[in-house]
């Protein structure tokens, strides 16, 4: 389961019949695009529903909450455990990006990437997503508490509230710095993970949470850069759309260096042994050379295809998989 303070202003330019259907979207009129009623059939709404909570996101999600509980255990956790956390983190996380798609459903309906979303379709009214997304934020804070712990529960909840509030609301459409601060939400499950196992923190998860903390804008960055024109045309300050491919280049290479070396305090301070200690040199040692290649690329001012961002967006999510399966494993090779 990560850009300064610059603002850029929307464009006014809408495409044709764009200002109809936000209108629609506004009032709650279940229209499409042209303005025509959507039919909506029960199958289709159902996958509507769960595409509100955005599940391949999740699943990175998971993938950084279920290893930290076997690190916590130094071995197999309760299994029943196990299976009432990832329902939990599933139902907060999809009630947090069921409330993103109900606040962004303005410029989702201009971002050709956002343009199939339940709410600018009409699958969905912004009434029911409302309502879809406070319903999980509650029942998966009752659940956290009262079949895990409380503990769990406030976090799960905190990490909500921070993505829907301080980075959907406040920071995203305002300052490039929007991802850097924003990722704090995606940090969080580690946190539960851990204590969901032990009832409390340590160094451990703090310090997995610094790794995705620093992952996070060096994944989200070239995504950005190959779908800027998108952030560009509604005025979102991602920092492709505000600095060259030079300067995001060089802040992916120092957040990458950062990331790897904290991945590495683990060993010294005795929670790990010598598997994860190489797979995440292994890995983190791939991954910088990903990043400076793509710095190289961006120095000789390669653009479209040339400049081949997506390759460190793909290698980004193999990397915290591969990081995240050795802090599972690692424990039963010890």
């Amino acid at each position: 389961m990560s850009l300064s303070g610059v603002c850029v202003t929307a464009v006014e330019s809408r495409p044709g019949g764009t200002s109809q259907a936000l209108k629609a979207l506004g009032e709650g009129v279940v229209r499409d695009a042209s303005q025509r009623p959507v039919h909506r059939p029960f199958g289709a709404r159902v996958k509507a529903f769960v595409a509100l909570t955005k599940p391949r996101i999740i699943e990175l999600l998971l993938i950084t909450t279920v290893p930290v509980m076997f690190l916590a255990q130094r071995g197999v956790p309760d299994l029943t455990l196990v299976l009432v956390t990832c329902v939990g983190g599933y139902l907060s996380a999809g009630g947090a990006n069921a409330l993103n798609m109900y606040i962004d459903r303005d410029i989702d309906a201009l971002m050709d990437r956002t343009s199939q979303r339940p709410l600018v379709t009409g699958m969905v009214s912004p009434r029911e997503c409302l309502a879809f997304g406070i319903t999980l934020a509650v029942v998966s804070t009752l659940l956290f508490g009262f079949a895990v712990n409380w503990l769990s529960a406030w976090l799960s909840l905190g990490a909500l509230l921070f993505y829907v509030v301080v980075y959907t609301m406040l920071l995203k459409r305002r300052t490039a710095q929007n991802i850097v601060w924003g990722g704090i939400a995606g940090c969080m499950p580690v946190l539960i993970g851990w204590s969901a196992v032990t009832d409390s923190l340590s160094w451990a998860p703090l310090i997995l949470f610094l790794v995705i903390f620093f992952w996070t804008p060096p994944h989200y960055w070239p995504l950005s850069m190959k779908v800027k024109e998108d952030y560009a045309r509604v005025g979102v300050p991602m920092l492709p759309v505000i600095a060259s491919n030079k300067v995001v280049a060089r802040q992916i290479v120092i957040y990458s260096w950062v990331m790897v070396l904290v991945s590495l305090l683990l060993t010294p301070l005795g929670y790990t042994g010598w598997f994860y200690t190489a797979v995440a040199l292994a890995a983190g040692g791939w991954w910088l050379w990903e990043a400076h290649a793509l710095q190289n690329r961006a120095k000789a001012e390669a653009t479209g295809g040339k400049l081949k961002e997506m390759r460190l967006f793909h290698w980004s999510i193999t990397y915290v998989s591969l990081l995240f399966v050795a802090i599972a494993v690692d424990p039963f090779l010890r």
